[in-house]
Protein backbone atom coordinates (compact mmCIF):
# COMPACT_ATOMS: atom_id res chain seq x y z
CA UNK A 1 0.00 0.00 0.00
CA UNK A 2 1.08 3.37 -1.03
CA UNK A 3 1.56 5.37 2.19
CA UNK A 4 2.68 8.98 0.96
CA UNK A 5 1.68 10.44 -2.41
CA UNK A 6 6.03 10.64 -3.36
CA UNK A 7 5.71 6.84 -3.25
CA UNK A 8 3.95 7.40 -6.33
CA UNK A 9 7.03 7.81 -8.45
CA UNK A 10 9.76 6.46 -6.03
CA UNK A 11 8.29 2.69 -7.08
CA UNK A 12 10.67 0.01 -8.52
CA UNK A 13 11.10 -0.79 -11.14
CA UNK A 14 9.14 1.83 -12.74
CA UNK A 15 9.68 4.49 -11.19
CA UNK A 16 13.95 3.81 -10.70
CA UNK A 17 14.89 6.41 -12.87
CA UNK A 18 13.31 9.01 -10.59
CA UNK A 19 15.30 7.23 -7.36
CA UNK A 20 18.62 7.45 -9.25
CA UNK A 21 18.27 11.27 -10.14
CA UNK A 22 17.41 11.48 -6.18
CA UNK A 23 20.63 9.27 -5.49
CA UNK A 24 22.58 11.31 -7.93
CA UNK A 25 22.69 14.10 -5.00
CA UNK A 26 23.26 12.01 -2.31
CA UNK A 27 19.84 10.25 -0.95
CA UNK A 28 20.33 7.24 0.38
CA UNK A 29 16.90 4.19 0.26
CA UNK A 30 16.34 5.12 3.95
CA UNK A 31 15.82 9.10 2.70
CA UNK A 32 13.30 7.81 -0.19
CA UNK A 33 11.46 5.55 2.22
CA UNK A 34 10.68 9.12 4.14
CA UNK A 35 8.03 11.44 3.66
CA UNK A 36 9.35 14.01 1.52
CA UNK A 37 8.49 17.52 2.78
CA UNK A 38 9.58 20.92 0.69
CA UNK A 39 11.09 23.73 1.85
CA UNK A 40 9.84 26.72 0.11
CA UNK A 41 12.76 29.22 1.13
CA UNK A 42 12.57 32.83 0.09
CA UNK A 43 16.00 33.59 1.68
CA UNK A 44 18.14 36.39 -0.35
CA UNK A 45 20.45 39.00 0.72
CA UNK A 46 18.56 41.85 -1.00
CA UNK A 47 15.58 41.37 1.41
CA UNK A 48 16.26 42.48 5.11
CA UNK A 49 13.11 40.57 6.46
CA UNK A 50 14.67 37.67 4.33
CA UNK A 51 18.06 37.29 5.19
CA UNK A 52 18.23 35.04 8.34
CA UNK A 53 16.03 32.75 6.45
CA UNK A 54 19.26 29.92 5.82
CA UNK A 55 19.80 29.84 9.63
CA UNK A 56 15.71 29.15 10.20
CA UNK A 57 15.44 26.95 7.22
CA UNK A 58 18.39 24.79 8.49
CA UNK A 59 16.26 24.83 11.91
CA UNK A 60 13.77 23.17 9.80
CA UNK A 61 15.61 20.89 8.32
CA UNK A 62 16.46 19.23 11.54
CA UNK A 63 12.90 19.04 12.68
CA UNK A 64 12.17 17.26 9.68
CA UNK A 65 14.82 14.70 9.91
CA UNK A 66 13.67 14.50 13.60
CA UNK A 67 10.48 13.24 12.83
CA UNK A 68 11.37 11.16 10.19
CA UNK A 69 10.88 13.16 7.07
CA UNK A 70 13.12 14.14 4.06
CA UNK A 71 13.82 17.94 3.34
CA UNK A 72 13.84 19.02 0.50
CA UNK A 73 14.62 22.66 0.00
CA UNK A 74 13.92 24.75 -2.67
CA UNK A 75 14.19 28.86 -3.14
CA UNK A 76 11.12 30.95 -3.87
CA UNK A 77 11.68 34.49 -5.24
CA UNK A 78 10.77 37.59 -2.79
CA UNK A 79 11.12 41.41 -3.64
CA UNK A 80 11.27 44.56 -0.56
CA UNK A 81 8.73 46.61 -0.63
CA UNK A 82 10.54 49.15 0.90
CA UNK A 83 13.33 48.88 -1.94
CA UNK A 84 10.65 48.88 -4.16
CA UNK A 85 8.68 51.83 -2.63
CA UNK A 86 8.50 55.07 -4.90
CA UNK A 87 9.79 54.18 -8.06
CA UNK A 88 9.31 51.98 -11.57
CA UNK A 89 10.05 48.57 -9.31
CA UNK A 90 6.80 49.17 -6.95
CA UNK A 91 4.91 47.76 -10.02
CA UNK A 92 6.99 44.26 -10.32
CA UNK A 93 5.60 43.73 -6.08
CA UNK A 94 1.86 42.66 -5.85
CA UNK A 95 2.43 40.82 -9.36
CA UNK A 96 5.27 39.18 -7.62
CA UNK A 97 2.52 37.22 -5.18
CA UNK A 98 1.00 35.43 -7.61
CA UNK A 99 4.90 34.31 -9.09
CA UNK A 100 5.09 33.15 -5.77
CA UNK A 101 2.09 31.47 -5.28
CA UNK A 102 2.84 29.60 -8.88
CA UNK A 103 6.33 28.38 -8.58
CA UNK A 104 5.47 26.75 -4.71
CA UNK A 105 3.15 24.71 -6.91
CA UNK A 106 5.37 23.79 -9.54
CA UNK A 107 7.74 22.53 -7.41
CA UNK A 108 5.15 20.68 -4.83
CA UNK A 109 3.21 19.24 -7.66
CA UNK A 110 6.03 18.46 -9.84
CA UNK A 111 7.90 16.73 -7.61
CA UNK A 112 5.37 15.14 -5.76
CA UNK A 113 6.52 16.51 -2.50
CA UNK A 114 3.86 15.30 0.24
CA UNK A 115 4.00 19.06 2.33
CA UNK A 116 5.70 21.47 2.47
CA UNK A 117 7.17 24.22 5.10
CA UNK A 118 7.06 27.89 3.62
CA UNK A 119 9.39 30.31 4.77
CA UNK A 120 8.75 33.81 4.29
CA UNK A 121 8.40 36.75 6.29
CA UNK A 122 7.20 39.60 3.98
CA UNK A 123 4.60 41.59 1.99
CA UNK A 124 4.28 40.11 -0.75
CA UNK A 125 5.82 36.78 0.30
CA UNK A 126 3.47 35.56 2.73
CA UNK A 127 0.52 35.85 0.61
CA UNK A 128 1.75 34.20 -2.01
CA UNK A 129 2.98 31.45 0.06
CA UNK A 130 -0.76 31.40 1.41
CA UNK A 131 -2.12 31.07 -1.39
CA UNK A 132 0.00 27.92 -2.92
CA UNK A 133 -0.58 26.37 0.31
CA UNK A 134 -4.74 26.89 -0.20
CA UNK A 135 -4.64 26.22 -4.00
CA UNK A 136 -2.24 22.98 -3.14
CA UNK A 137 -4.64 21.61 -0.58
CA UNK A 138 -1.28 19.35 0.60
CA UNK A 139 -0.09 19.37 4.79
CA UNK A 140 1.85 22.97 4.72
CA UNK A 141 2.98 25.47 7.34
CA UNK A 142 4.04 28.84 7.20
CA UNK A 143 7.09 29.97 9.23
CA UNK A 144 7.94 33.85 9.03
CA UNK A 145 11.19 35.53 9.90
CA UNK A 146 10.20 37.42 12.40
CA UNK A 147 10.50 41.10 13.00
CA UNK A 148 13.22 43.43 13.58
CA UNK A 149 13.83 45.37 16.49
CA UNK A 150 13.19 49.13 16.69
CA UNK A 151 15.81 51.59 16.20
CA UNK A 152 16.63 54.78 17.79
CA UNK A 153 14.58 57.41 19.46
CA UNK A 154 12.93 59.57 16.76
CA UNK A 155 9.71 61.43 17.21
CA UNK A 156 8.67 60.03 19.88
CA UNK A 157 9.13 56.59 19.33
CA UNK A 158 11.96 53.28 18.79
CA UNK A 159 11.84 54.25 14.33
CA UNK A 160 12.01 51.99 11.76
CA UNK A 161 12.89 52.45 8.17
CA UNK A 162 9.52 54.93 7.84
CA UNK A 163 11.13 57.52 10.05
CA UNK A 164 13.85 58.12 7.18
CA UNK A 165 10.73 58.79 4.55
CA UNK A 166 9.20 61.13 7.52
CA UNK A 167 12.79 62.58 8.23
CA UNK A 168 13.05 63.73 4.43
CA UNK A 169 9.65 65.68 4.85
CA UNK A 170 11.36 66.95 7.91
CA UNK A 171 14.00 68.21 6.40
CA UNK A 172 12.83 69.43 3.45
CA UNK A 173 10.42 71.51 5.95
CA UNK A 174 13.43 72.84 7.98
CA UNK A 175 12.30 70.70 11.11
CA UNK A 176 15.70 68.63 11.23
CA UNK A 177 19.17 69.32 10.02
CA UNK A 178 20.60 67.54 7.26
CA UNK A 179 23.43 65.75 9.76
CA UNK A 180 19.97 64.51 11.84
CA UNK A 181 18.48 62.78 8.82
CA UNK A 182 21.76 61.47 7.88
CA UNK A 183 22.27 59.79 10.77
CA UNK A 184 18.71 58.20 10.87
CA UNK A 185 20.39 55.42 7.86
CA UNK A 186 22.58 53.90 10.36
CA UNK A 187 19.82 53.94 13.17
CA UNK A 188 16.55 53.35 12.60
CA UNK A 189 17.17 49.20 11.65
CA UNK A 190 19.81 47.80 13.76
CA UNK A 191 19.05 44.26 12.70
CA UNK A 192 17.61 42.16 10.24
CA UNK A 193 13.99 41.17 10.14
CA UNK A 194 10.55 42.29 8.42
CA UNK A 195 10.03 46.00 9.12
CA UNK A 196 9.15 46.45 13.07
CA UNK A 197 6.23 48.43 12.37
CA UNK A 198 2.76 46.72 12.26
CA UNK A 199 2.84 47.30 8.11
CA UNK A 200 1.66 44.47 5.85
CA UNK A 201 4.61 41.94 6.35
CA UNK A 202 3.98 42.07 10.30
CA UNK A 203 0.37 41.90 9.51
CA UNK A 204 0.46 39.12 7.40
CA UNK A 205 2.13 36.97 9.69
CA UNK A 206 -0.13 37.45 12.39
CA UNK A 207 -2.62 36.60 10.07
CA UNK A 208 -1.12 33.28 8.88
CA UNK A 209 -1.15 32.30 12.98
CA UNK A 210 -4.91 33.55 13.12
CA UNK A 211 -5.14 31.05 10.15
CA UNK A 212 -3.92 28.24 12.14
CA UNK A 213 -1.21 27.68 9.32
CA UNK A 214 1.36 29.19 11.51
CA UNK A 215 2.39 27.20 14.78
CA UNK A 216 1.06 29.31 17.69
CA UNK A 217 2.81 32.62 19.23
CA UNK A 218 5.53 32.64 16.36
CA UNK A 219 4.55 34.86 13.89
CA UNK A 220 5.79 37.90 15.82
CA UNK A 221 9.14 36.16 17.32
CA UNK A 222 11.91 38.83 16.73
CA UNK A 223 14.19 37.89 13.73
CA UNK A 224 17.58 37.92 15.36
CA UNK A 225 15.71 35.80 19.05
CA UNK A 226 17.11 32.04 19.46
CA UNK A 227 13.57 31.09 19.83
CA UNK A 228 12.96 31.88 15.98
CA UNK A 229 14.71 29.08 15.29
CA UNK A 230 13.14 27.01 18.03
CA UNK A 231 9.97 27.87 16.24
CA UNK A 232 11.66 26.38 12.87
CA UNK A 233 12.30 23.30 14.53
CA UNK A 234 8.89 22.69 16.03
CA UNK A 235 7.60 23.74 12.54
CA UNK A 236 9.55 20.68 10.78
CA UNK A 237 8.35 18.15 13.19
CA UNK A 238 4.93 19.61 13.25
CA UNK A 239 5.00 19.03 8.94
CA UNK A 240 5.94 15.34 9.23
CA UNK A 241 2.95 14.34 11.97
CA UNK A 242 0.72 16.50 9.38
CA UNK A 243 1.47 14.52 6.57
CA UNK A 244 1.41 11.32 8.57
CA UNK A 245 -2.34 12.30 9.70
CA UNK A 246 -3.24 13.29 6.47
CA UNK A 247 -4.30 17.15 7.57
CA UNK A 248 -3.97 19.32 4.36
CA UNK A 249 -4.27 23.03 4.18
CA UNK A 250 -7.95 23.47 3.84
CA UNK A 251 -8.72 21.81 7.15
CA UNK A 252 -7.33 25.28 8.17
CA UNK A 253 -6.98 27.68 5.40
CA UNK A 254 -11.11 27.74 5.18
CA UNK A 255 -14.02 29.72 6.13
CA UNK A 256 -13.56 29.43 9.91
CA UNK A 257 -9.90 29.88 9.43
CA UNK A 258 -10.43 33.41 7.32
CA UNK A 259 -13.00 35.07 9.21
CA UNK A 260 -10.76 34.23 12.44
CA UNK A 261 -8.25 36.06 10.68
CA UNK A 262 -10.10 38.79 9.57
CA UNK A 263 -10.94 39.61 13.13
CA UNK A 264 -7.41 39.50 14.64
CA UNK A 265 -6.13 41.62 11.61
CA UNK A 266 -9.33 43.94 13.00
CA UNK A 267 -8.58 43.43 16.72
CA UNK A 268 -4.68 44.65 16.24
CA UNK A 269 -5.24 47.21 13.32
CA UNK A 270 -3.54 45.33 10.81
CA UNK A 271 -2.42 46.27 7.36
CA UNK A 272 -5.31 47.31 4.93
CA UNK A 273 -3.47 45.15 2.33
CA UNK A 274 -4.78 42.43 4.43
CA UNK A 275 -8.26 43.42 2.84
CA UNK A 276 -6.45 42.37 -0.75
CA UNK A 277 -5.14 39.51 0.21
CA UNK A 278 -7.52 37.61 2.44
CA UNK A 279 -10.02 37.32 -0.56
CA UNK A 280 -7.02 36.38 -2.65
CA UNK A 281 -6.41 33.53 -0.35
CA UNK A 282 -10.09 32.59 0.21
CA UNK A 283 -10.07 32.47 -3.67
CA UNK A 284 -7.71 29.56 -3.93
CA UNK A 285 -9.07 28.20 -0.94
CA UNK A 286 -12.29 27.87 -2.64
CA UNK A 287 -14.20 30.59 0.13
CA UNK A 288 -15.44 33.78 -1.32
CA UNK A 289 -14.73 36.56 1.14
CA UNK A 290 -16.97 39.52 0.51
CA UNK A 291 -15.82 42.85 1.37
CA UNK A 292 -19.34 43.24 2.98
CA UNK A 293 -18.24 40.28 5.32
CA UNK A 294 -15.42 41.69 5.25
CA UNK A 295 -16.64 44.89 6.89
CA UNK A 296 -19.59 43.19 9.25
CA UNK A 297 -16.48 41.62 10.57
CA UNK A 298 -14.72 44.19 11.58
CA UNK A 299 -17.21 46.43 12.54
CA UNK A 300 -18.06 43.98 15.15
CA UNK A 301 -14.41 43.25 16.84
CA UNK A 302 -13.58 46.03 19.38
CA UNK A 303 -9.66 47.36 18.52
CA UNK A 304 -7.72 46.00 21.41
CA UNK A 305 -4.24 45.99 20.31
CA UNK A 306 -2.24 49.00 19.69
CA UNK A 307 1.08 49.23 17.46
CA UNK A 308 2.44 51.59 15.44
CA UNK A 309 1.44 53.31 13.19
CA UNK A 310 -1.36 53.44 15.20
CA UNK A 311 0.75 53.80 18.63
CA UNK A 312 4.24 54.08 19.63
CA UNK A 313 5.05 50.18 20.67
CA UNK A 314 6.26 48.32 17.76
CA UNK A 315 5.97 44.49 16.80
CA UNK A 316 8.57 43.45 19.18
CA UNK A 317 6.97 45.66 21.48
CA UNK A 318 3.59 43.71 20.37
CA UNK A 319 5.58 40.11 20.89
CA UNK A 320 6.54 41.07 24.32
CA UNK A 321 3.32 41.87 25.45
CA UNK A 322 1.58 38.58 24.84
CA UNK A 323 1.36 38.63 20.81
CA UNK A 324 -1.41 36.61 18.54
CA UNK A 325 -2.01 34.59 21.39
CA UNK A 326 -3.16 37.04 23.73
CA UNK A 327 -5.37 38.87 21.20
CA UNK A 328 -7.29 35.81 20.64
CA UNK A 329 -7.40 34.70 24.30
CA UNK A 330 -9.20 37.87 24.68
CA UNK A 331 -11.58 37.89 21.73
CA UNK A 332 -11.89 34.11 21.72
CA UNK A 333 -16.18 34.80 22.10
CA UNK A 334 -16.13 35.84 18.68
CA UNK A 335 -13.49 33.22 17.05
CA UNK A 336 -14.84 29.92 15.40
CA UNK A 337 -12.76 28.24 18.48
CA UNK A 338 -13.53 24.97 16.99
CA UNK A 339 -11.18 25.94 13.76
CA UNK A 340 -8.54 23.38 13.19
CA UNK A 341 -4.93 24.64 13.32
CA UNK A 342 -1.23 23.17 12.71
CA UNK A 343 -0.58 22.52 16.53
CA UNK A 344 -2.78 19.59 15.85
CA UNK A 345 -5.36 21.37 18.26
CA UNK A 346 -8.44 23.22 18.07
CA UNK A 347 -7.75 27.35 18.26
CA UNK A 348 -9.54 27.20 21.92
CA UNK A 349 -7.58 24.73 22.93
CA UNK A 350 -4.50 26.70 21.81
CA UNK A 351 -5.88 29.64 24.08
CA UNK A 352 -6.12 27.60 27.08
CA UNK A 353 -3.03 28.40 28.91
CA UNK A 354 -2.52 31.80 27.35
CA UNK A 355 -2.46 34.65 30.04
CA UNK A 356 -3.80 37.93 29.58
CA UNK A 357 -1.57 40.48 27.44
CA UNK A 358 0.40 43.98 28.43
CA UNK A 359 -2.58 46.38 28.85
CA UNK A 360 -0.26 49.24 28.22
CA UNK A 361 -0.38 47.59 24.23
CA UNK A 362 -3.79 44.73 24.33
CA UNK A 363 -6.92 45.24 26.47
CA UNK A 364 -9.30 43.70 27.61
CA UNK A 365 -12.25 43.37 24.48
CA UNK A 366 -14.61 44.95 27.51
CA UNK A 367 -12.28 47.95 27.56
CA UNK A 368 -11.07 48.17 23.96
CA UNK A 369 -8.94 51.10 22.47
CA UNK A 370 -11.98 51.57 19.81
CA UNK A 371 -14.96 50.14 19.88
CA UNK A 372 -14.48 48.62 16.15
CA UNK A 373 -11.94 47.39 14.42
CA UNK A 374 -9.04 48.52 13.15
CA UNK A 375 -9.98 48.33 9.20
CA UNK A 376 -13.02 49.82 7.28
CA UNK A 377 -14.90 49.19 3.95
CA UNK A 378 -16.02 52.77 2.55
CA UNK A 379 -18.89 52.84 -0.41
CA UNK A 380 -20.12 55.39 -2.55
CA UNK A 381 -20.63 57.15 -5.77
CA UNK A 382 -16.75 57.52 -5.68
CA UNK A 383 -16.25 53.77 -5.21
CA UNK A 384 -19.63 51.53 -6.22
CA UNK A 385 -17.33 48.25 -5.54
CA UNK A 386 -15.98 49.77 -2.52
CA UNK A 387 -12.70 51.00 -0.84
CA UNK A 388 -10.10 50.30 2.25
CA UNK A 389 -8.93 52.36 4.85
CA UNK A 390 -7.53 51.94 8.16
CA UNK A 391 -9.48 54.25 11.02
CA UNK A 392 -6.97 53.10 13.38
CA UNK A 393 -4.25 54.70 12.19
CA UNK A 394 -6.17 57.87 11.55
CA UNK A 395 -6.60 60.64 14.44
CA UNK A 396 -10.12 60.76 15.30
CA UNK A 397 -10.92 64.78 14.07
CA UNK A 398 -9.88 63.13 10.40
CA UNK A 399 -12.90 60.53 10.33
CA UNK A 400 -14.75 62.93 8.78
CA UNK A 401 -13.19 64.80 6.02
CA UNK A 402 -13.98 67.34 3.25
CA UNK A 403 -11.45 68.74 0.91
CA UNK A 404 -11.00 70.32 -2.39
CA UNK A 405 -9.91 67.34 -5.27
CA UNK A 406 -6.06 67.86 -6.02
CA UNK A 407 -5.73 65.22 -9.17
CA UNK A 408 -2.55 63.25 -10.56
CA UNK A 409 -2.68 60.67 -12.60
CA UNK A 410 0.25 58.58 -11.02
CA UNK A 411 2.22 58.42 -7.84
CA UNK A 412 5.02 60.21 -9.01
CA UNK A 413 3.60 63.27 -10.29
CA UNK A 414 1.90 63.39 -7.05
CA UNK A 415 5.11 62.91 -4.98
CA UNK A 416 6.67 65.96 -6.83
CA UNK A 417 3.92 68.03 -6.44
CA UNK A 418 4.50 67.66 -2.61
CA UNK A 419 7.88 68.00 -2.08
CA UNK A 420 7.52 70.95 -4.36
CA UNK A 421 4.92 72.66 -1.72
CA UNK A 422 1.55 72.43 -4.04
CA UNK A 423 -0.47 70.95 -1.72
CA UNK A 424 -2.16 72.95 1.03
CA UNK A 425 -4.02 72.66 3.78
CA UNK A 426 -7.35 71.46 3.48
CA UNK A 427 -6.51 69.19 -0.07
CA UNK A 428 -7.86 65.83 -0.83
CA UNK A 429 -5.26 64.33 -3.24
CA UNK A 430 -6.37 61.66 -5.81
CA UNK A 431 -3.95 59.51 -6.90
CA UNK A 432 -5.64 57.41 -9.96
CA UNK A 433 -4.62 54.57 -12.64
CA UNK A 434 -2.28 53.45 -10.05
CA UNK A 435 -4.58 50.10 -9.41
CA UNK A 436 -4.21 46.22 -10.96
CA UNK A 437 -4.63 47.14 -14.38
CA UNK A 438 -4.45 50.82 -14.34
CA UNK A 439 -0.86 50.77 -12.78
CA UNK A 440 -0.28 47.95 -13.54
CA UNK A 441 0.76 46.40 -10.28
CA UNK A 442 -1.24 48.96 -7.71
CA UNK A 443 1.93 50.68 -6.40
CA UNK A 444 1.43 51.79 -2.64
CA UNK A 445 1.08 55.49 -2.05
CA UNK A 446 3.83 55.14 1.13
CA UNK A 447 5.79 57.99 0.08
CA UNK A 448 2.91 60.60 -0.66
CA UNK A 449 1.69 60.19 3.05
CA UNK A 450 5.24 60.03 4.56
CA UNK A 451 6.37 63.22 2.52
CA UNK A 452 2.97 65.07 3.67
CA UNK A 453 3.39 63.80 7.21
CA UNK A 454 6.54 65.44 7.47
CA UNK A 455 5.37 68.18 6.11
CA UNK A 456 3.23 69.00 9.08
CA UNK A 457 -0.13 68.04 7.11
CA UNK A 458 -1.05 64.87 7.71
CA UNK A 459 -3.96 66.04 10.08
CA UNK A 460 -4.66 68.26 7.33
CA UNK A 461 -5.60 66.51 3.98
CA UNK A 462 -6.14 63.89 2.93
CA UNK A 463 -5.39 60.76 -0.01
CA UNK A 464 -7.28 58.79 -2.21
CA UNK A 465 -6.26 56.29 -4.49
CA UNK A 466 -7.07 52.95 -6.70
CA UNK A 467 -3.82 52.31 -5.66
CA UNK A 468 -2.70 50.71 -2.31
CA UNK A 469 -1.57 52.10 0.88
CA UNK A 470 1.60 51.01 3.56
CA UNK A 471 0.60 49.37 6.70
CA UNK A 472 2.53 51.93 8.59
CA UNK A 473 0.88 54.93 7.02
CA UNK A 474 -1.32 57.50 8.69
CA UNK A 475 -2.79 60.75 8.17
CA UNK A 476 -6.34 60.51 6.33
CA UNK A 477 -6.33 57.75 3.36
CA UNK A 478 -8.44 55.74 1.25
CA UNK A 479 -7.50 52.64 -0.92
CA UNK A 480 -8.25 50.51 -2.95
CA UNK A 481 -10.96 52.68 -4.68
CA UNK A 482 -13.08 50.30 -7.28
CA UNK A 483 -13.72 50.11 -9.85
CA UNK A 484 -10.28 51.47 -10.86
CA UNK A 485 -9.33 54.52 -13.05
CA UNK A 486 -8.29 52.33 -15.54
CA UNK A 487 -11.52 50.56 -15.87
CA UNK A 488 -13.58 53.82 -16.12
CA UNK A 489 -14.30 54.13 -12.51
CA UNK A 490 -16.08 57.33 -10.88
CA UNK A 491 -12.11 58.17 -9.88
CA UNK A 492 -11.30 58.90 -13.09
CA UNK A 493 -13.87 61.66 -13.62
CA UNK A 494 -12.97 63.71 -10.45
CA UNK A 495 -11.12 66.85 -11.38
CA UNK A 496 -9.37 69.57 -9.75
CA UNK A 497 -11.36 71.46 -7.56
CA UNK A 498 -14.19 69.26 -6.99
CA UNK A 499 -15.18 68.92 -3.33
CA UNK A 500 -14.90 65.11 -1.54
CA UNK A 501 -16.38 63.73 1.96
CA UNK A 502 -14.83 60.93 3.72
CA UNK A 503 -17.36 59.79 6.42
CA UNK A 504 -15.27 56.84 8.15
CA UNK A 505 -18.22 56.49 10.21
CA UNK A 506 -21.06 55.98 7.90
CA UNK A 507 -18.32 54.42 5.85
CA UNK A 508 -18.37 56.63 2.80
CA UNK A 509 -17.07 58.41 0.61
CA UNK A 510 -18.84 60.89 -1.61
CA UNK A 511 -17.98 63.04 -4.79
CA UNK A 512 -19.87 66.16 -3.99
CA UNK A 513 -21.52 66.57 -7.63
CA UNK A 514 -24.82 65.63 -8.80
CA UNK A 515 -24.88 62.09 -10.54
CA UNK A 516 -25.71 63.76 -14.09
CA UNK A 517 -22.69 65.73 -13.98
CA UNK A 518 -20.87 62.30 -12.91
CA UNK A 519 -22.68 60.83 -15.34
CA UNK A 520 -21.73 63.22 -18.12
CA UNK A 521 -18.31 63.13 -17.93
CA UNK A 522 -17.77 59.19 -17.75
CA UNK A 523 -19.65 59.44 -20.75
CA UNK A 524 -16.60 61.61 -22.07
CA UNK A 525 -14.16 59.26 -20.41
CA UNK A 526 -11.87 56.94 -23.09
CA UNK A 527 -9.63 54.46 -21.93
CA UNK A 528 -6.62 55.15 -21.51
CA UNK A 529 -3.58 52.64 -23.79
CA UNK A 530 -2.04 50.11 -21.24
CA UNK A 531 1.24 51.30 -20.07
CA UNK A 532 2.83 48.01 -20.34
CA UNK A 533 2.11 45.39 -23.27
CA UNK A 534 5.07 43.10 -22.91
CA UNK A 535 7.02 41.04 -20.15
CA UNK A 536 4.82 39.75 -17.02
CA UNK A 537 3.60 43.24 -15.92
CA UNK A 538 1.67 43.05 -19.94
CA UNK A 539 0.13 39.79 -18.78
CA UNK A 540 -0.59 41.64 -15.57
CA UNK A 541 -2.64 44.42 -16.74
CA UNK A 542 -4.69 42.06 -18.78
CA UNK A 543 -5.75 39.29 -16.07
CA UNK A 544 -5.73 41.12 -12.80
CA UNK A 545 -9.08 41.22 -11.27
CA UNK A 546 -10.13 44.22 -9.31
CA UNK A 547 -8.79 45.19 -5.98
CA UNK A 548 -12.35 44.09 -4.58
CA UNK A 549 -11.96 40.84 -5.41
CA UNK A 550 -8.41 40.77 -4.15
CA UNK A 551 -6.56 41.81 -7.42
CA UNK A 552 -6.14 38.05 -8.66
CA UNK A 553 -5.24 36.67 -12.23
CA UNK A 554 -8.52 36.11 -13.87
CA UNK A 555 -8.37 34.07 -17.59
CA UNK A 556 -11.80 34.72 -18.18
Amino acid sequence: MIKFRSQKILQRPRWSKVRALFKSMGYSDDDLSRPLIGIANSWNRIVPGHSNLRSVAEYVTQGILQAGGTPLEFGVIAACDGIANGHEGMHYLLPSREIIAGSIEIMVQAHRLDGVVMLGSCDKIVPGMLMAAARLDVPAIQAVGGPAEGGCEFDGRAADITSIAEGLGMLQAGRIDEDTYNQLEDQVMPTCGSCSFLGTANSMGCVAEALGICLPGTATIPATHADRLRAAQRSGRRIVDLVHREISARRIINRMGIENAIRVTAAIGGSTNVALHLPAIGHEAGVAVSMTRFDELCRSTPQIARIYPAAAPNVPDFHRAGGVPAVMREILPLLHGEAQTVSGRTLAENLVNIPAGDPAVIRSRENPWRNEGGLAVLRGNLAPDTAVTKPAAIDSAMHLFTGKARCFDSEEAANQAIMGGDIQAGNVVVIRYEGPKGGPGMREMATAMKLLYGRGLALKTAIITDGRFSGTNNGCFVGHISPEAAEGGPIAAVIDGDSITIDIANRSIQLEVDNDELNARLSRWQRPARKVTSGYLGLYSRLASSAAEGAVLKLD
